[in-house]
Order: C-alpha cells, then sequence, then structure tokens
C-alpha cells in the first residue's frame, strides 16, 4: 500500500490558522483597545460636564448664601425698628399718664394727710405720708382703690409718733397704677355713639 505523507500540509494549515488566531486576537485587542479609549474618552466628558455643573451649581448656592444672609440681616433690622415703633408707641400712650397720675394723687389725698415721697418703680407706687389718725390713712386707701388710675392699695408701714394731740401716724402705702380710666373712657365712648 502506498503511503501518503500529510503532514506538511496539515502542518502548514495549523500554522495558518495560528496566524488566523493571532490575527483575530490582534483585531480584538485593538478593537477592545478602542472601545476602552473610546469609553473613558466618554467618561471623562460626561465627568467635565458634571463637574461644570457642579461649579455652577456652587456658585448659585453661593449666591442664595449671600441673598439669604441679606435677608436676614434685613428681617433682623425690621424687627428692631417694629421694636422701636412699639416702644415710641407705648410712650406716645402713656404721655398723658403722669398728668392723670399725679391728677389722681392729689384729688385722692383726703384733709389731714400729708405725702412726703412717691417713688415709681414699673406699675408699682410707693407713697411715703404723714396722717392725723389710722382712720385719714384707711380713707386714703378706700379713696385710691375708688380712683381709675390707681388699685390694689396695700398698707405697708403705719407708726404712732408724738403723744397727745400732737400724735402722728407715718405711713407706707404700695399701689398699682394702672391704665383702666383709658378703657373705661374707650367703653364709655362706645356707649355714646
Amino acid at each position: 500500500m502506498a503511503h501518503i505523507n500529510l503532514l506538511p500540509w496539515r502542518e502548514e494549515r495549523r500554522n495558518q490558522r495560528k496566524q488566523e488566531f493571532f490575527v483575530i486576537l490582534g483585531g480584538a485587542a485593538a478593537l477592545g483597545l478602542i472601545a476602552f479609549l473610546g469609553v473613558n474618552w466618554q467618561i471623562g466628558k460626561m465627568q467635565e460636564y458634571q463637574d461644570s455643573r457642579n461649579q455652577t451649581l456652587r456658585n448659585e448656592i453661593a449666591l442664595l448664601d449671600r441673598r439669604i444672609q441679606r435677608i436676614e440681616e434685613l428681617e433682623k433690622r425690621r424687627a428692631d425698628m417694629l421694636a422701636r415703633k412699639q416702644v415710641i408707641e407705648e410712650l406716645q400712650k402713656s404721655r398723658s399718664e403722669v398728668v392723670h397720675l399725679f391728677d389722681q394723687i392729689v384729688r385722692t389725698i383726703p384733709d389731714g394727710v400729708r405725702l412726703d415721697a412717691i417713688k415709681q418703680q414699673g406699675p408699682r407706687l410707693t407713697l411715703d405720708g404723714l396722717a392725723e389718725s389710722n382712720a385719714k390713712v384707711s380713707a386714703y386707701m378706700r379713696n385710691l382703690e375708688a380712683s381709675e388710675w390707681m388699685r390694689a392699695a396695700d398698707l405697708k408701714i403705719t407708726q404712732a409718733e408724738g403723744e397727745g394731740r400732737r400724735q402722728t401716724y407715718d405711713f407706707q402705702l404700695e399701689v398699682v397704677v394702672g391704665r383702666e380710666a383709658e378703657a373705661n373712657q374707650g367703653d364709655a365712648g362706645e356707649v355714646l355713639q
């Protein structure tokens, strides 16, 4: 039987397939490298775009922070001005209060009572004086209670000084100064209308 040597043909075929494999492998590697570089480039572009958007947002946030700070300053100034306005309104309302208060003090003092000192601390008024008798002090307290501008008369001290007909009584009263007169006048004005 004749022997045919097929080895060189197979060897050539094997070398050709090996060569095709390396060409395909090189092409795939080149294609993979191109895909990698393309994706990397695209990601870089997207990152640059996002960075520019982030910077724009940071700039806008900084602008809004400055505006918020300005608004807070304006609100603080507004609150200060409203507080000043309220103080001015209170002063305006209480302008005539001192006149009414002294008028009521004069009207409520009965005969035989003399005031030596008047001290005011907030709404409290301390009245120091002399009276001919305890009955005069009681009458003074009743008059204060009946007053439209004073209420809650409270006797703090009463002391007898001297003897016989020259005996006098030192007293100290505390009253709360109120603004009931204005409220009463307002109610009366509404009823008259």
